[in-house]
Parts: structure tokens; sequence; C-alpha cells
């Protein structure tokens, strides 16, 4: 019998959002630490995943500057917001079959991948929504842009500014609801709005550390970036795989049935 049925066989109703762990703003360099064992215990099939990011990165941005585009990189890295959770999902199995003393391979990684697939695709909906309602905002924006006559560097210190705070809050958004949610759906049989809101509940219950947690995501980006993509194929992974870690740590989603792969 399992736990979400009552002692009479009776299905138990599951709640709506998975009960969470307070963790210390000590917790992220834990994650960081399992998450650089895993990536030492199966290097091959994680810089594999990583490469293949870095490589689809870098053929954009190398489009973009022949087209001259600014707006097509930035949107690029923007990108990087959003598909960047559901490309970490392939660290999320690696880890998973590690824990359970399974070799992660990358067939068994796409066949996670395939399991998830219509969960996914409703997350991936969510983040659309939230990205056109960013694109609308940031537009909207532009009216503090300085134009006419002399621009002052406090016109533009303002637009900046406000820039910044628009986007700052975009990221939180997307931050908060999936944090944990995608680890989850790779975990357990769940849907994704009891995923992202179970996540949303966690990241609120422990404010201080997912901001540890948040600036070391950042960082660990900027490292990339700065590096002309190359740091990804390590830092990608690494932040994958200690986003697994981050979740067992402090989710609590053992009501719900595990996720059956073929």
């Amino acid at each position: 019998m399992s736990e979400s049925e009552h002692a009479d066989g009776a299905a138990e109703p599951l709640p709506l959002v998975a009960p969470c762990r307070a963790v210390g703003p000590e917790a992220p360099w834990q994650w960081l630490r399992l998450g650089w064992r895993d990536l030492r215990r199966a290097p091959g099939v994680s810089l594999t995943l990583g490469g293949g990011v870095v490589a689809v990165s870098a053929v954009i941005s190398y489009l973009s500057w022949l087209a001259g585009s600014i707006p097509l990189l930035l949107g690029m890295l923007s990108a990087f917001i959003f598909i960047g959770p559901l490309v970490a999902m392939g660290f999320y199995s690696i880890s998973a079959r590690l824990e359970r003393g399974e070799r992660p391979t990358l067939r068994r990684v796409w066949r996670n991948a395939k399991a998830t697939a219509s969960t996914l695709s409703i997350f991936a909906i969510l983040l659309i929504v939230i990205g056109l309602v960013w694109a609308r905002a940031a537009s909207m924006v532009h009216v503090f842009f300085p134009v006419d006559g002399d621009i002052a560097w406090t016109d533009v210190a303002l637009f900046l500014a406000v820039g910044s705070l628009v986007g700052s809050i975009f990221c939180a958004i997307i931050f908060t609801a999936s944090a944990f949610s995608l680890p989850m759906i790779k975990d357990r049989d769940v849907d994704a709005i009891t995923a992202a809101l179970s996540s949303a509940n966690a990241v609120l219950r422990n404010r201080q550390a997912m901001v540890v947690w948040a600036l070391l995501i950042v960082a660990c980006v900027a490292v990339g970036f700065a590096t002309a993509l190359l740091g990804l194929l390590l830092t990608l992974p690494l932040t994958g795989h200690a986003t697994w870690h981050a979740y067992r740590h402090v989710i609590d989603a053992e009501r719900w049935p595990r996720r059956q792969v073929p």
C-alpha cells in the first residue's frame, strides 16, 4: 500500500503543495560540493550535455555577430533564464541515478526526458507566458530613455535603474517557480502547477538560503559568459547537479509516487 492510501485502501488526496524543510544560508555551499562530486563521478555524460549547450550558444552568438544584431545576442543571453532550468533536467537524471547506485548514460537521460515531456511542456508554456509579459514590460521601460536634447548621466542612470528593477522582478518570479519544481517533476509523478507552487513555498520559507543560492547561480553563469561561453561547459553541469541535491535537501515529496521511466 502506498503512502497516499488509507488503511482501508481508499486513495488519500494529495496536498496541493509539498512540505519543505528549513535550511540555513550555508546550505547552498553544500549543494555545490555535492554537485561537484556528481560531476566527478560522471564526467563523460555531464560534460557532453554541457558541451551541447555551449555549442548551440556559440553558434547563435556567432550568427548574431555576423548579422550585427546586438538585440538578437541579448535575447539569446536572456533566454538562458528560461531554457537553463529545462536543459538542467538531464543533470537531475544523472544525479538521481548516481544516488541510486546506477550508471548514468545519455540513453537513460533521453528516456527520462521523454517520460517528463508532457509535464515539461506545460511548464514551458508558463515560462513563455512570463516571457511575453516580460518583453511587454521591457518595451514600456523605453519611455524612460531620454531622446531629446543633451542626455545627462542621471537620465541614463534612471533608465538603467528602472530596467534593472523590472528585469529583477521577472527573474525573481522565474527563479521562485523553477528552483525546485523541475527536479520534483523529474523525481515524482506530479503536475507542473503543484511543482511550481511547492517550489515557491520552499523558496519563500528559506529566503536567506535561496538568496545565497541565486547569487551563486548568477556567479556561475557570469563565469561562463566571461570566458566566451567555455566556462559554461563546467558551471552548467555543476549547478544542474547541485540543484538536484538542493531539491532532495529541501522538498519532502515522499507522498507522491515516483515517476516511472521505461
